[in-house]
């Protein structure tokens, strides 16, 4: 019963694969990824904590097995990947769940809590983001998101994932391993390339407004905790001292030797989650 298993969902014109962990009789927890991620890269800490939580890994429409946008110009917004969330919720009866996000999954969080959907979170962990993106953060971004790379092997594939997602930190080699297997897809040509829909990165421009929402992460009252990368160019010092300053104050956990942004696929990442879920819900 504890996973994995996978679902199909038929949501608001998209095709949303979801990967499930736990005794869906269990408290439920969302895990919403990152801009070029998939749901999969929450493998290890889901598992770990599915002996006592319902765990929903959903992959963003664009992204992995999920379908992609039919009109990305007007999908590709946090609202609207806001809207598929609380769909999904809704396909799975769910009132009110946890809500982990790391990056993009942390906006999408931070949105629901700030506004009437905040009833259907208990509470959120948000994995290195903030109300604000740096605008050298998004050209970084943009240097490799934007053009799909091109693989001959699995090998090369995952030697690139290393390199480009070094900041995530330590993390096991079975972690790279599935990373590659689930990151990737095979092209027309026979040749390999990530599994992503490269116009993802419509949301830099045609919803920038969405990257700085300070006003909105104000009316945050919800618990809250913030996961922090020592040197993530994305969730910067002085933007994670002005969030604990201001509007929920979120306790904060700083990890050592991560940029952006945490893994958090280690056991002892999973022990940290265990307690920070604990504080919250007191």
């Amino acid at each position: 019963m504890n996973g994995p298993r996978h679902e199909f969902v038929d949501v608001l014109g998209h095709e949303i694969h979801v990967t499930l962990w736990g005794n869906p009789t269990s408290k439920p927890l969302v895990m919403w990824h990152g801009l070029a991620r998939t749901g999969r890269d929450f493998d290890e800490l889901a598992q770990a904590l599915s002996d006592t939580h319902f765990v929903l890994c959903p992959d963003t429409f664009g992204r992995g097995l999920s379908s992609w946008a039919q009109k990305p110009e007007a999908q590709y917004s946090v609202a609207h990947m806001t809207e598929v969330a609380v769909a999904l919720l809704d396909h799975f009866n769910i009132a009110q769940t946890g809500w982990l996000g790391t990056s993009m999954g942390g906006l999408i969080g931070m949105r629901m809590a700030a506004g009437q959907l905040a009833e259907r979170l208990s509470y959120l962990i948000i994995n290195d983001i903030g109300p604000e993106v740096p605008q050298e953060a998004i050209e970084r971004i943009l240097t490799y998101a934007g053009n799909l790379p091109d693989f001959a092997t699995h090998s090369e594939a995952e030697a690139w994932l290393r390199t480009v997602y070094a900041p995530f930190g330590t993390a096991p080699d079975s972690f790279w391993q599935r990373m590659a297997r689930t990151s990737v897809r095979r092209r027309a040509d026979g040749r390999l390339t990530l599994r992503y829909d490269p116009n993802i990165i419509i949301q830099f421009d045609a919803f920038a407004d969405e990257l700085s929402s300070w006003d909105a992460y104000t009316r945050i009252t919800l618990p809250m905790h913030v996961i922090a990368g020592s040197s993530s160019d994305i969730l910067t010092q002085p933007i994670l001292h002005r969030m604990t300053a201001m509007g929920p104050r979120p306790t904060v956990t700083m990890k050592e030797g991560c940029g952006h942004a945490p893994s958090l696929a280690r056991p002892e990442d999973a022990r940290l989650l265990r307690e920070i879920i604990a504080d919250l819900g007191s």
